[in-house]
């Protein structure tokens, strides 16, 4: 396991602005100025598939992908909001949270997929602090 993990960006790094971790798992917010309000929760230990961990750590994890949607959607309110779990490039555990709008560069496509026009969507400013404050009160305090 130890070359795998040196290998990995997110064992190597915190892969993002972290705005809310617990020893398990850790919420990021990706700088995209396309996608404002992308986060990633990622799972702390290096493992590949959600049905590497117990069934209690699937359901944690979920409880904070939830409230992390939730808080995204309150706070930047979109028009959709995309949910992946992929790991094809970087194999380790974690999950997309990704609001979308009708605006957007890529929809209805996928972030990743084709540019279907030029410009941002007009959306809230939310900044770090605020999007933490509605963490901690989704999941509780960090520690």
């Amino acid at each position: 396991m130890e070359n795998q993990t040196s290998k990995c960006e997110l064992c190597a790094g915190s892969g993002g602005k972290v705005l809310w971790e617990v020893p398990t798992c850790r919420v990021i917010r990706v700088d995209d100025d396309n996608f404002p309000g992308f986060c990633r929760v990622i799972w702390t230990a290096h493992v590949r598939e959600m049905t590497d961990l117990l069934p209690e750590e699937r359901n944690g994890l979920m409880q904070v992908v939830f409230a992390v949607e939730s808080a995204v959607r309150s706070l930047f309110a979109p028009d959709k909001i995309n949910l992946a779990s992929f790991g094809n490039v970087v194999p380790h555990l974690h999950w997309h949270i990704i609001p979308r709008w009708h605006d957007d560069r890529n929809f209805p496509e996928p972030i990743w997929g084709a540019v279907q026009r030029q410009g941002k969507p007009t959306v809230p400013v939310v900044d770090d602090a605020s999007l933490t404050a509605a963490l901690v009160k989704a999941l509780g305090p960090a520690r």
